[in-house]
C-alpha cells in the first residue's frame, strides 16, 4: 500500500477506526481489560462501554496507538512510509511529511518498530545459512582520533557496536547487537544454536577463529576472504548484501544510532527484508500492532 491508497481508503478518523476494529475484533468488540464481550457503544467519541467491568475503551487500548492525540490517518501514513522506504526514513523526514514535530515523529517510528520486532514469531533458519558480523557506529574524520587519543581502527579492533547476523539463503535474516565478549567461540555458538536449526542447516562463515567450534555440533563451511570470495555455493555474499543495506540506511538516513535503540532499528531492517515478498505487508503489520 502507498500513501495515495491510504488517503483513498482512510479519508477520515471514522474510516481508520472502523478498519482497526474490523482487524482486531472481527465485528464483536472485546473489552481489553476483562476480555468480556458484553459491550455496547458509548456516546463519547468512538468508544465502547463494557457492561462487565463498567469501563469505557477504544480499539487503540493496549496497542501502539494507545493514548495518541494524532489522527490515525497520520499513523497509517507513517506506517506506509516506513514500510516502503527500503533504507529507512529519518524522524526529521517523517516529521516533514506528516507535518508534526520531530519528537512526535520519532515516537511514532519507534512504536512502529516495536510492532516489527516480535522475536517469538521467528522460526529457526534452515538450509544454507550464512553468518557474519559487522560493526555499527560513526566514522571519524581523516586525522581525527578517539577520545582517549588512540587512532580509529577497522574490523574487530574498532570501538563500534558489533552486530552478528545470520541469513537463510533465499529466506529470512536475523541480526543481533552483541557485546564484544560474545564474539568469542562460546558466544557465537550460543547465537547460532538459538537461531539456526543445527540438524537441518549448513552454516557458512568467513575464516574468523570464533567460528571454529561450529563444526562440533552442525555442518560448517568457511570461506577465506584473503584467498577467494566464492567457491560454488560457499560464500557469504547474501549476508554481506544485507549489511550493505543496513549500513546505507544507518549512514544515509539516521546518521547516528545509540546502543540503547539499535535493536529496534535492526528489527526494522530485518522485518522489511524478511517480508520483502509479502504482498499484504501493511495489513500484516497492522495485525502485529494490534496484537492480533
Amino acid at each position: 500500500m502507498n500513501i495515495i491508497q491510504v488517503y483513498q481508503k482512510f479519508p477520515s478518523q471514522k474510516d481508520c477506526i472502523d478498519y482497526l476494529e474490523g482487524v482486531r475484533w472481527r465485528g464483536i468488540p472485546l473489552c481489553p481489560y476483562c476480555k468480556s464481550d458484553r459491550c455496547c457503544s458509548s456516546n463519547i467519541g468512538y468508544r465502547h462501554y463494557c457492561l462487565n467491568c463498567r469501563t469505557s475503551f477504544s480499539v487503540t487500548v493496549g496497542t501502539i496507538f494507545h493514548h495518541t492525540h494524532l489522527p490515525l490517518q497520520k499513523w497509517l501514513l507513517a506506517l506506509t512510509l516506513i514500510l516502503n522506504a527500503k533504507k529507512g526514513i529519518s524522524s526529521r523526514q517523517l516529521a516533514r511529511d506528516l507535518e508534526v514535530n520531530k519528537s512526535t515523529a520519532w515516537r511514532i517510528s519507534m512504536q512502529i518498530r516495536e510492532a516489527m520486532g516480535d522475536d517469538n514469531q521467528r522460526s529457526l533458519l534452515q538450509g544454507i545459512v550464512e553468518a557474519d558480523e559487522t560493526y555499527i557506529g560513526g566514522k571519524l574524520r581523516k586525522g581525527k582520533k578517539n577520545d582517549d587519543g588512540t587512532p580509529n581502527k577497522r574490523g574487530r579492533g574498532t570501538k563500534k557496536i558489533p552486530v552478528v547476523g545470520m541469513v537463510e539463503r533465499g529466506g529470512k535474516v536475523v541480526a543481533k547487537a552483541v557485546k564484544k565478549t560474545q564474539l568469542k567461540a562460546k558466544g557465537l555458538n550460543a547465537l547460532v544454536r538459538g537461531h539456526v536449526d543445527t540438524k537441518k542447516a549448513t552454516l557458512i562463515t568467513d575464516e574468523y577463529k570464533g567460528y571454529l567450534g561450529i563444526s562440533n555440533f552442525m555442518s560448517h563451511q568457511s570461506v577465506n576472504h584473503q584467498v577467494w570470495y566464492v567457491d560454488g555455493d560457499i560464500h557469504t555474499n547474501t549476508i554481506e548484501g544485507f549489511w550493505a543495506l543496513l549500513k546505507r540506511g544507518i549512514v544515509g538516513q539516521f546518521h547516528k544510532v545509540s546502543l540503547k535503540y539499535l535493536p529496534q532499528y535492526l528489527n526494522e531492517f530485518c522485518y522489511r527484508y524478511n517480508h520483502r515478498k509479502t504482498i499484504d505487508l501493511f495489513d500484516l503489520t497492522i495485525c502485529r500492532a494490534l496484537g492480533v
